[in-house]
């Protein structure tokens, strides 16, 4: 089948199985076919990031990404047919850029007014601001994932109710309450990876929430904090959290019995 290319970013999938136990039982051969399915994405410029789930649902979960959405097509039915895993929910949904990140001029203007720096010294400024952007976009459209120990995964949409319907709020008073709920994420640097990815017209929710720690207790507080800030605590709604144990491929899937 001819590629599928987004025009931006990539297709991403989050993929949860259980396993049919009697069926890998009498399948030695499975835990090589589903690591051969993962090697044979990874060496076509995709990753797959594998976790054995905590709780009843699902028993393994994987994240794939990349370019082309057939090829994640091809995996996840080669994985859904060709081995004991039951597939039993997915998400669907692209990584994206924010609509509300900053513009040069408004990082232009915040120096003049908030730091009272122009001319050439603002030039520099800006030199290493276009820096630093170009970096958090080649991340947020084309992430390379860490094996950080622990994730978390939920969807989210933004609420559409009388008197909290943030489709109607002006875009200027959008962008400043994002702009607060930034920095609540970015007091979690270095201890929580965050890759927010887009699934309006994709699939049921809006967002994709993706969160990669060492220390499981930040993924608890960095939601928790989160709660208290408007645009979650007034304009979001959240689906189902799922929480694994991110592994080797193998590792993952010695601990669901394969």
């Amino acid at each position: 089948m001819e590629p599928l290319e987004p025009s931006i970013g990539w297709g991403v999938l989050h993929l949860f199985f259980t396993v049919d136990r009697a069926r890998a039982a009498g399948d030695r051969g499975a835990c090589r076919r589903v690591l051969d399915a993962v090697r044979a994405l990874e060496a076509d410029d995709h990753q797959a990031l594998c976790f054995s789930v905590l709780g009843h649902k699902a028993d393994i979960g994987v994240m794939a990404l990349g370019p082309d959405l057939t090829r994640l097509h091809a995996f996840q039915q080669q994985l859904a047919t060709t081995t004991p895993l039951t597939l039993v929910d997915s998400f669907v949904s692209f990584t994206e850029l924010s609509e509300y990140s900053t513009s040069e001029e408004e990082e232009r203007a915040r120096l003049a007014t908030e730091e009272d720096i122009n001319g050439p010294a603002a030039e520099a400024r800006l030199a290493a601001w276009r820096d630093r952007m170009e970096h958090y976009r080649e991340q947020r459209l084309h992430p390379r994932l860490p094996l950080k120990r622990a994730i978390c995964f939920y969807p989210m949409s933004k609420r559409r109710v009388a008197g909290a319907n943030w489709y109607a709020l002006p875009f200027e008073a959008r962008k400043q309450l994002m702009a607060g709920h930034a920095r609540v994420g970015r007091g979690y640097a270095g201890r929580v990876l965050q890759l927010i990815t887009g699934a309006t017209g994709i699939d049921d929710w809006e967002w994709g929430v993706t969160l990669l720690a060492d220390d499981p207790v930040a993924l608890k507080d960095i939601v928790y904090e989160m709660r208290f800030d408007p645009v979650s605590a007034d304009y979001a709604d959240f689906g189902s959290f799922v929480t694994g144990l991110v592994l080797e491929p193998a590792q993952a899937l010695g601990r669901v019995g394969l």
